[in-house]
């Protein structure tokens, strides 16, 4: 496809705001500001022009896998839907949350290997990578997630203990059915699968932190950033800290927050927060904590839609300007993860872009058209007809 030139748009440039500017892409990066050149044009006047959405942990796409409780589908199909999804919401980097859990079926481990088989096979236009988020109590898994880390089949690294929480519910009815149904077993067989957790946590604690230490040494010596997800206290945060670990995602204190962010840390939460005014799980306000300056970053968590949308609505607040609002989901997103090639709008960077109609009086800003990697990779209507 010939290069790109988008003329007569607002394009957010870092430190200078919204301004009118012309980029020219070439070769898949931004090759200039201000500048035109041959080749295909977007006449983008009227809109704006931002960086690209990088989504550091979302993990929607297990809904394309099992749309309902006990119905799967192909990886292949699966990954091919999630990033049509992606692309429509602007995400142009998206780090897919896989779970690689002691629970069989959709965060076990025979779904661990599909999903990096239809990965590796895949051929699109998103940048889809692998956000391992390791169970506590997966011995078993541990030289399978090594072998993983050290192929190059995983760039971020997260420990997770659902454990208590999953034995907890166990006696709730509902909420049991919701862990036994997505491992696609029977209540028996759950259930059994759970009591062997329980004795792991009870008779092999001390495990659990060397196998984390096994595995946070094995992602520094690949070079990929570490996560802490749910810290629930000081403690946690930093012995997750002294791993490695400079991601903070989702603190349940804003205390362990503060201190994280304090320390040079970033600290994840979840767009759905901003849009609902609340966490599902009643913990503290994302939105609140952006403004703050304790949440750094803001990903998609269950739910694609919600980040554009997350960081328009900070913007619309008036506490953050639209540059710092979009770099909750652009560029601190791109710095911790360590991506030095994308996140802003610079010469040299990926042409990774995505192109909204702000806000007006037929409705909230909407998106125009994706672009990765300098091709237009989703475009409505509108988007269509501004191709020249």
């Amino acid at each position: 496809m010939s290069d790109l030139t988008l003329i007569g748009g607002a394009v957010l440039v870092p430190g200078a705001g919204l301004r009118r500017a012309a980029l020219q892409l070439s070769d898949g990066q931004i090759a200039a500001i201000d500048a035109a050149g041959p080749g295909r044009r977007f006449n983008a006047t009227g809109l704006w022009v931002l960086p690209g959405l990088i989504d550091l942990h979302g993990d929607a796409f297990e809904r394309q896998l099992q749309p309902r409780p006990g119905v799967d589908f192909p990886a292949a199909l699966a990954i091919e839907e999630t990033e049509a999804q992606l692309l429509a919401n602007g995400i142009t980097t998206a780090y897919l949350g896989v779970t690689l859990s002691w629970e069989p079926g959709l965060r076990g481990i025979e779904t661990w290997h599909a999903l990096l088989a239809a990965l590796a096979a895949h051929r699109g236009q998103c940048d889809l990578r692998v956000h391992l988020r390791w169970e506590a109590y997966n011995l078993e898994a541990l030289e399978t997630a090594e072998a993983a880390i050290a192929a190059g089949q995983v760039h971020l690294l997260a420990f997770n203990d659902h454990t208590p929480g999953i034995l907890a519910r166990l006696d709730d009815p509902a909420a049991a059915a919701k862990f036994i149904e997505r491992a696609g077993v029977c209540p028996e067989a759950f259930r059994a699968v759970a009591a062997r957790a329980a004795a792991r946590a009870a008779a092999c604690a001390a495990e659990i932190p060397a196998a984390q230490a096994r595995l946070a040494a094995a992602a520094r010596s690949a070079g990929i950033p570490l996560a802490s997800h749910d810290d629930a206290s000081l403690a946690d945060r930093e012995r997750f800290r002294a791993l490695g670990a400079r991601i903070c995602e989702f603190p349940m204190a804003e205390e362990v927050g503060q201190a994280a962010r304090a320390a040079g840390d970033a600290v994840v939460m979840g767009s759905p927060n901003v849009l609902r005014g609340r966490s599902h799980l009643g913990w503290a306000s994302a939105a609140r904590l952006a403004e703050a300056g304790i949440c750094s970053i803001l990903t998609s968590d269950y739910y694609y839609p919600a980040l554009a949308r997350a960081a328009l609505v900070l913007a619309g607040r008036g506490v953050l300007d639209l540059e710092q609002a979009w770099g909750l989901v652009s560029a601190a997103p791109a710095a911790a993860a360590g991506l030095a090639d994308r996140g802003t709008i610079a010469p040299g960077q990926r042409a990774d872009l995505v192109v909204l109609a702000p806000a007006d009086a037929r409705g909230p800003a909407r998106l125009v058209a994706t672009i990765a990697g300098g091709r237009i990779a989703w475009a409505g209507g509108e988007g269509h007809a501004r191709l020249t």
